[in-house]
């Protein structure tokens, strides 16, 4: 669904359906010229491939908005290449490709929260939070007094994800991760 918006009105983070796909409002600029007409100098990025694009429009010139609807649903399980999710407040459940979550799935564990963004039924993004608590599941065991190196080895967490940890993190440790980079921030307390 989507609904005709003035150049005139647009606002970062704003969706725009183009006919090149969705887009998200990076930046805008209105530009007034000594001569000519007013136009709106734009940076969008591609909803789906994430790739940013400068366009330029006239002012009060007519685009269609789109309407995303954002749900805070539960991860509760994976089933073959799908993952399964309930809506938090409805209880609805809704199955989920892999694919269409993105760099999201690693970081989602059974039960955790996530809130689904979703065009015409489709999901087009996931905000997670800044950070996730997930367990190392295997890792080559712990090297004690050797924090001040920078020394790096490789952990497998409870998700499967794969990164790169301190050598003094060991297998049934729980570890913070950022959920934007993938990397390593710290061992989680308790």
């Amino acid at each position: 669904m989507s609904v005709a918006v003035s150049t005139n009105d647009l606002r970062n983070g704003m969706t725009l359906d183009l006919p090149e796909g969705l887009f998200s409002v990076v930046e805008f600029q209105h530009v007034k010229p000594g001569k000519g007409g007013a136009f709106v100098r734009t940076k969008l990025k591609n909803v789906r491939s994430k790739a940013v694009i400068e366009r330029t429009y006239r002012a009060d010139e007519k685009l269609e908005q789109a309407i995303i609807d954002k749900r805070e649903m539960q991860y509760l399980y994976r089933d073959g290449s799908d993952l399964v999710f309930m809506d938090s407040s409805s209880y609805e459940q809704l199955q989920v490709a892999d694919d269409a979550l993105g760099s999201a799935a690693p970081f989602l564990k059974e039960g955790d929260s996530a809130v689904l963004e979703l065009y015409g039924g489709e999901v087009i993004d996931v905000d997670l939070p800044a950070a996730v608590e997930l367990t190392v599941t295997d890792t080559e065991p712990g090297v004690q007094g050797d924090r001040g190196s920078g020394a790096r080895k490789p952990a497998t967490l409870e998700t499967g994800l794969v990164l790169q940890v301190p050598l003094f993190v060991n297998t049934g440790d729980r570890v913070k991760v950022d959920t934007r980079t993938g990397e390593y921030l710290t061992r989680a307390q308790g």
